[in-house]
């Protein structure tokens, strides 16, 4: 928060060494994606998200149990060249996990609602209750200014995580009525999601047992498969027309393009709701466990 230290890294560009790992050497250019910082100080970091207007990260920090209404969660902000301008810009908060911007308002999910604050000053704007909710974890924006969240249903308990329900991705409407888009486990715990303007469809992706990516179209009854990886999905986004995809089961940022996945980044414990900017082609991964950010350079 406020008074605890925020240290960082910053990592300078440098050639690759000739032992480097070839799985590494992918990026959405064809080049050596490079960690250009290392940003700590953080609590159980969940998501980042860049915001276009303000050129800024927000970074969603749960703060302790992943469900646990505790009030102990925020969201910090981060300038582009990694240093902290607020490390607890938005407080009070549970378990915050994605985010979504529309216009000046940045909606995050939290745990069983889903809350908007005025992107520039923090004030609350709205709280949407979201009757049905287990564990809202992702939340995207569509053309139409509705908002798109996934339900994973799941719990942490004595016994670890738990499946308590059905799997659901909710609408919230602009008039913030909210109704079950979808209610289906073939969903298999859906976590990230976002809009794929090209295709005019939904990506979503998965921290169940299943190694497929889902392309869902809302009237869709179940999602379509459009590739398949190593599972245990967490964050999804769109650069330069190819899907990326971070992964807890080896540590990585996977790249997607025509159904076919290929490792871009490898060695990142825990990678949670990965963020992109668009500006400077690069992917902002936080580090769940690891309580840091870390900015890699796409070529």
């Amino acid at each position: 928060m406020n008074g605890k230290c925020v240290w960082v890294v910053m990592a300078l560009a440098c050639g690759c060494k000739p032992g480097a790992k070839s799985d590494q050497t992918k990026s959405t250019g064809g080049g050596t994606p490079v960690k250009v910082a290392s940003v700590g100080g953080f609590q159980t970091p969940e998501s980042v998200k860049w915001d276009s207007t303000q050129d800024v990260y927000f970074v969603s920090n749960i703060n302790g149990a992943p469900n646990a209404k505790d009030g102990n969660g925020y969201i910090s902000r981060l300038g582009p060249a990694g240093m902290v301008t607020d490390s607890a810009f938005i407080k009070g908060l549970n378990a915050p996990k994605g985010m979504a911007l529309i216009h000046d308002t940045l909606w995050v999910t939290d745990i069983d609602v889903v809350r908007a604050f005025d992107a520039r000053t923090a004030a609350p704007v709205a709280t949407v209750p979201v009757p049905g909710a287990v564990f809202l974890n992702d939340i995207t924006a569509a053309p139409d200014g509705s908002l798109y969240v996934t339900d994973s249903a799941i719990r942490f308990g004595a016994k670890g995580q738990e499946h308590v329900g059905t799997d659901q991705i909710f609408r919230v409407g602009p008039d913030r009525k909210v109704s079950s888009a979808i209610k289906n486990d073939t969903l298999s715990r859906p976590n990230g999601i976002t809009w794929d303007a090209a295709n005019q469809r939904f990506i979503v992706v998965s921290i169940g047992g299943t190694k497929s990516l889902f392309a869902w179209k809302p009237g869709d009854v179940a999602p379509a498969t459009i590739g398949s990886g190593p599972g245990g999905y967490d964050g999804v986004e769109l650069a330069r027309g190819a899907i990326l995809v971070s992964s807890w089961t080896d540590s990585s940022v996977y790249r997607f393009e025509n159904g076919e996945g290929s490792k871009l980044i490898s060695g990142v414990p825990s990678p949670a709701d990965i963020g992109y900017d668009a500006k400077r082609n690069r992917v902002l991964i936080p580090v769940f466990t690891g309580n840091r950010v870390e900015i890699w350079q796409l070529q």
